[in-house]
């Protein structure tokens, strides 16, 4: 059985994919497989993929319905103890991370790192994650999944990904995990991958899908947090509008026709 399953989801970003396919043969430690999963792409991706066929555990190009969807194909066909997501264009962060946390690989279910974010306009800024993992994080945030590395039985003794939810599956599955299930986890408190902020989540045009699909589960799973999260959703309003007015009030800013 090898140490780690990295799985990878792709769909008509062949760029990307290459990146990410790049960065995990690259490594120096060796012993994980690696599964692509890609949703019937139309751009030159199934050729990237066929190419590199002879390196794969798995692979499949075929429409599927969704990103959840596809993760859970992949995670079917995971023979490793650990799984790692790392979907096409986010890329570990060097050639020999995989080597420098193999050894924590043992003992928690969860174990996660941090990321560089890298945003649109290529600039960056790092992500840090606590070390005890409290509502009050999962209510602004949730881990990020190329630093995430995941056992197996557990995933699978879970159900996987709930893939009803268009974005926010693994904040739920995350949720449960610490809350319901009580895993054990731990904070490798090292940079593990670049997390390109271009992805359905990142967008702000989404923002009100997060919020619809985190609510519904704290209305059925977690009511008791319902009302907290979305107090901080309004304060998070009043706090941008106050930065808003406060720029134009400085003159860093020009004043919009309506407000």
């Amino acid at each position: 059985m090898p140490k780690l399953s990295i799985i990878t989801v792709n769909y008509n970003n062949g760029d990307g994919l290459q990146r990410t396919m790049d960065s995990v043969f690259n490594q120096t430690f060796k012993d994980f497989e690696y599964i692509i999963i890609d949703g019937g792409s139309s751009d030159g991706s199934k050729a990237l993929i066929e190419k590199n066929a002879g390196t794969l555990a798995y692979w499949v190009s075929e429409k599927d319905n969704g990103i959840y969807s596809a993760m859970n194909t992949g995670i079917a066909q995971a023979k490793g103890e650990y799984l790692l997501f790392i979907n096409s264009g986010d890329e570990l962060i060097n050639n020999t991370i995989l080597a420098e946390v193999a050894p924590e690989l043992s003992a928690e279910d969860i174990i996660y790192g941090n990321v560089l974010f890298v945003k649109p306009d290529k600039t960056t800024y790092h992500g840090s994650f606590p070390g005890k993992l409290s509502f009050d994080f999962f209510a602004e945030y949730t881990l990020a999944h190329p630093a995430t590395f995941i056992r197996t039985e557990v995933m699978n003794r879970m159900g996987r990904y709930d893939d009803t939810f268009k974005i926010c599956a693994d904040w739920k599955f995350f949720m449960d995990a610490v809350f319901k299930e009580n895993v054990s986890y731990k904070l490798i408190d090292t940079t593990v991958a670049r997390f390109y902020l271009d992805g359905i989540s990142s967008q702000d045009a989404y923002a009100g899908i997060i919020r619809e699909e985190r609510t519904s589960v704290l209305q059925k799973e977690y009511p008791a947090f319902l009302e907290m999260y979305l107090e901080l959703q309004e304060l998070r309003k009043l706090k941008n509008n106050w930065l808003v007015r406060s720029s134009i009030k400085a003159g860093l800013i020009k004043t919009p026709r309506r407000l």
